[in-house]
């Protein structure tokens, strides 16, 4: 068969060439600040029970290492300035095409952001106010 061993081999090429593409096109880039934060989404919404709908999660910073990330992230409840809030480090482990909490890290930055409201408490008389400028049982 003339040309059959040239069509064959222009054949394979294409062949290949379209599945590495095709390869390439699939795979997912998880180095990106919102599949680390989303990591951390996840691991909050499965592990605690704090009303995420309620607050604005930020990655602040993320360092990729291989297959693990550390990523300082910051909390802070919506419509709320932005120094009220507090951020946490995380380490993060690649699994497949999404990140997944391996653990916090000490050194968090900030303060909490929702203290226990006192409202209606009569704190002890040596409490320091809850409130800048308003001692406890002073009315606002």
């Amino acid at each position: 068969m003339p040309g059959g061993y040239n069509r064959n081999v222009k054949t394979s090429r294409l062949f290949l060439a379209v599945s590495l593409l095709g390869l390439f096109a699939c795979a997912k880039n998880v180095q990106t600040n919102e599949a680390v934060r989303q990591g951390v989404i996840d691991h909050l919404s499965r592990n605690s029970s704090l009303s995420l709908a309620s607050m604005q999660i930020e990655v602040q910073s993320v360092t990729f290492r291989d297959n693990e990330a550390d990523a300082l992230i910051s909390f802070k409840p919506k419509d709320m300035p932005a120094d009220q809030g507090m951020a946490m480090r995380y380490t993060l482990e690649r699994k497949g095409n999404e990140w997944v909490v391996k653990g916090k890290t000490e050194g968090g930055e900030g303060h909490a952001t929702m203290p226990p409201s006192t409202e209606g408490m009569q704190l002890p008389p040596d409490h320091p106010p809850t409130n800048p400028g308003r001692t406890p049982g002073q009315e606002k």
